[in-house]
């Protein structure tokens, strides 16, 4: 089979390679059909890490992932791919919280690797059985809003507020439907990417001015002056919620108009057992994942594929490996 290798910051290469097999009972063959290029991924291949995790050896990237199930008694089974696996035996598994497992292992971080490749071994628990309604790129997409839907729950919001979303990336603009889904009366939106303001826009966020202010700010970006714009829509006692990942593992503001606002600010960890509620969403209609893939790849063009996501001239980046 072939898989695409991160070697260093910028340099990806394609790999032949044997096909993995499964090791125990709940493994599942898997051939992996679609793959969405993520903020993290971009981490990964342009700094050579993550935080304060980075390369050591050769890794397959990508968790946004599904794809159809291979032999065994689930054969022909298209899935959804959780990326994580957590442990569930430590303290924040048994509180609830499997996203914040020390001991997790997740896809295309570390030690192991994830779906830009044409097969994987994932455990059966973690795989979720897609709806005919939904496509091979919806279900890769369904990790994203997972992501969205998970800094929902930890924004608290309450009907009939007004929310803004600063970065109109993928999870930017599924915050933006959800929050409509939510009951929000308005949604506002900054962006400074002509085409994704557009696309705010389409799904029915507002430009914010500078006299707007919000109850629950969504910062998807992860830069400093991402963090300044969310701060500053954020009215006093709002809550703002930290979505964006900050290059360089570091984030900065001015405490004064913060503190002074008496703001909450909240910190999203991936996400918790939200796949078969994000699959709900998806298949119901409720929100729409089609219009956010803007590219699509084979896995031979995987080094475009990332260039293009680093450029942001588009929204999702997807890539095929089969």
């Amino acid at each position: 089979m072939r898989a695409a290798r991160l070697h260093g910051a910028g340099d990806i290469r394609l790999h032949t390679e044997d096909r993995p097999g499964p090791a125990g009972a709940d493994d599942r063959l898997v051939e992996v059909t679609s793959v969405g290029v993520c903020g993290s991924d971009l981490h990964w291949f342009t700094e050579g890490g993550i935080g304060d995790a980075v390369l050591d050896r050769p890794l397959v990237l990508g968790h946004e992932m599904a794809g159809v199930i291979r032999g065994g008694p689930d054969d022909g089974t298209r899935v959804a791919i959780d990326p994580a696996i957590p442990c569930g035996a430590c303290e924040p598994c048994a509180d609830g919280h499997p996203n914040l497992c020390p001991n997790v292992v997740f896809a295309g971080h570390g030690t192991c690797d994830g779906g830009l490749r044409q097969f994987m071994v994932w455990p059966a628990h973690r795989l979720h059985p897609l709806p005919d309604g939904l496509s091979d790129d919806d279900g890769a997409l369904l990790e994203p809003l997972g992501v969205a839907l998970h800094a929902m729950d930890l924004s608290h919001l309450r009907m009939a507020s007004t929310v803004a979303v600063v970065g109109c990336g993928p999870i930017g603009l599924l915050l933006i439907q959800l929050a409509r889904r939510h009951g929000a009366t308005r949604v506002l939106a900054a962006e400074p990417l002509p085409h994704r303001m557009a696309a705010a826009t389409a799904f029915g966020a507002e430009p914010a001015d500078g006299s707007d202010t919000a109850d629950v700010v969504f910062e998807v970006s992860g830069s400093d002056a991402a963090v300044d714009t969310a701060l500053r829509l954020a009215r006093p006692g709002a809550r703002v919620v930290l979505v964006g990942i900050p290059d360089g593992d570091r984030t900065s503001f001015r405490a004064g108009p913060a503190r002074r606002k008496g703001l909450t600010l909240v910190m999203v960890r991936r996400m918790g057992e939200v796949y078969p509620r994000a699959i709900d969403l998806a298949a119901r209609g409720l929100v729409d994942l089609a219009p956010l893939v803007s590219d699509v790849f084979p896995l031979g063009e995987v080094t475009a594929a990332m260039a293009t996501a680093a450029a942001r001239t588009g929204l999702k980046v997807v890539i095929r490996p089969r």
